[in-house]
Order: C-alpha cells, then sequence, then structure tokens
C-alpha cells in the first residue's frame, strides 16, 4: 500500500478563517480501521476553523508518515481564467490569487472581497474535469445549493500557505505531475459526490459523512491498488497539460 494515513476534510468558505464552521469536517482513517472523527485541538471546541485544518494539515504532512490528504475545493481554476490574466504557471497563480482574494486574513469573508474584484469569472465557465462529471459547479457559481465557489475562494490561499511552508517535500497532485512518487505524502481535490452513495450514511450528518466518505474511498482504493489509476485518468497529452495547470479532481476518470 502506498499510504498509511488517509484524510478526508469537507470544506466550507463561510464566515472568516477564525470561525467554527460546523460544515468543517475532518476524518482520518488507517489502512485496517475505519474513518474517525478528528476534533479540534482546543480543548471544547466541537467544530474546526479553517486556520485550525490548515495547522493539522500542516502537521500530519510533517509527520513522518505516508499521508494522502483528500479536500472538497477546487485547487486552481479554469483555462479561460488563465488565459485572461496571462498565467501560466500553478503557484504563480496562487500567488496572484492571494494578492487579489486574501481569505487568509484575519476576519476576512469571501463576500467581502467579491465586488468589483479584479480576478474573477463567470458561472459558465468551467475545468475540463468539471465537464467530465455530471454534477461538478463552476467555481464562479456563487449563492446556489452545492456551490464549491466560496470554498474554493476561502481554502486556495491556505494551499499556497501549504505549499510554501512544505519547501517542496510534499506531492500536490497533479500539479506536480501525475506520477506520484512512492513513500512521499500527497495533497489532492476530492469530490464526496463521487465516492458518498456507496457507503452507508448511518448516524452522520451530510458533511461528515462526505469528510467520512473521502477518507474512506481513499483508503479503499489504495487497499485495492488502484489509486494509481486514478492518479493517471486517460488524458491526452494536451489534456493533460491543461491539468497540470487547472487541476484535477481525484477520482474522475
Amino acid at each position: 500500500m502506498r499510504f498509511n494515513r488517509y484524510i478526508g476534510i469537507d470544506y466550507s468558505g463561510a464566515r472568516s478563517p477564525e470561525a467554527r464552521l460546523k460544515a468543517l469536517q475532518v476524518y482520518a482513517a488507517r489502512p485496517h480501521s475505519e474513518p474517525e472523527k478528528v476534533c479540534p485541538p482546543v480543548p471544547g471546541a466541537k467544530n474546526w476553523s479553517r486556520r485550525e485544518v490548515a495547522q493539522y494539515c500542516l502537521d500530519a504532512l510533517e509527520a513522518g508518515e505516508r499521508v494522502i490528504i483528500g479536500i472538497d475545493h477546487n485547487f486552481s481554476l479554469p483555462m479561460s481564467y488563465m488565459e485572461r490574466y496571462g498565467i501560466s504557471d500553478w503557484e504563480f497563480f496562487l500567488r496572484d490569487f492571494v494578492g487579489h482574494w486574501p481569505t487568509h486574513e484575519e476576519y476576512t469573508y469571501v463576500e467581502f472581497l467579491r465586488e468589483d474584484n479584479p480576478r474573477t469569472g463567470d458561472a459558465s465557465e468551467f475545468r475540463l474535469c468539471e465537464q467530465w462529471t455530471a454534477s461538478a459547479k463552476s467555481a464562479f457559481q456563487f449563492d446556489v445549493q452545492g456551490a464549491v465557489a466560496k470554498s474554493t475562494h476561502a481554502g486556495l490561499p491556505w494551499l499556497l500557505w501549504l505549499r510554501q511552508t512544505t519547501k517542496g517535500h510534499v506531492h500536490f497532485w497533479p500539479f506536480d505531475g501525475f506520477d506520484v512518487p512512492a513513500g512521499g505524502s500527497v495533497l489532492a481535490e476530492a469530490y464526496p459526490a463521487l465516492y458518498k452513495r456507496r457507503y452507508p450514511k448511518q448516524d452522520r450528518s451530510s458533511d461528515e459523512h462526505d469528510a467520512w466518505s473521502i477518507a474512506a474511498w481513499l483508503r479503499d482504493a489504495d487497499q485495492r491498488g488502484v489509486l494509481d489509476r486514478y492518479f493517471h485518468p486517460p488524458l491526452t497529452l494536451s489534456e493533460q497539460k491543461r491539468a497540470r495547470l487547472e487541476g484535477w479532481i481525484l477520482g474522475v476518470s
């Protein structure tokens, strides 16, 4: 097996980075155990904040284990956005994005930055991986049920923080390549709608089940030896190049 720890995160872009959010859920599994709910580090706290989740991810990635983390928000934006603003490198994209959407800063809401923001797009713009699914929504489609826009705009700055803090020791898939080095840790975009119906919900809330399902699917795919297949979706060379900038949802093939 490639990994010995599997973490699923159901994300939320509500309120500020310090706010404790019921919709923000974290589950972790081991190779031969069911995913378990991970509680916030503050004694007595029921819910996580985005800042705490970012620190939790960093701690997990630096713990010396082979860990894969699946997070439920877009890791990048459509090619149309990149072409509009002259962007051809993912890490440059993150830095440019954070310059216009500093949603990691204290007391900053996504809503505060939406009006007249010079870095935005239209709800009709999709990444290739979203065109390959039946239900994925555009990262620019705000204020609708199931929207990923707020989560994406709130989560991208934390990806840059993790990228800079881990200093190249973590494989950000597929931006660092579709080939995942053996023995390393991976951060990947997940989409619970792809996985959750194959698992009984039991007594979990919808957000809890989304995070649980990400962790369970990562564990199961690794146990069955099929993760490599999902790390290499059937893309042409030009599609691979596009996905190295736009990102890809692990499990879409």
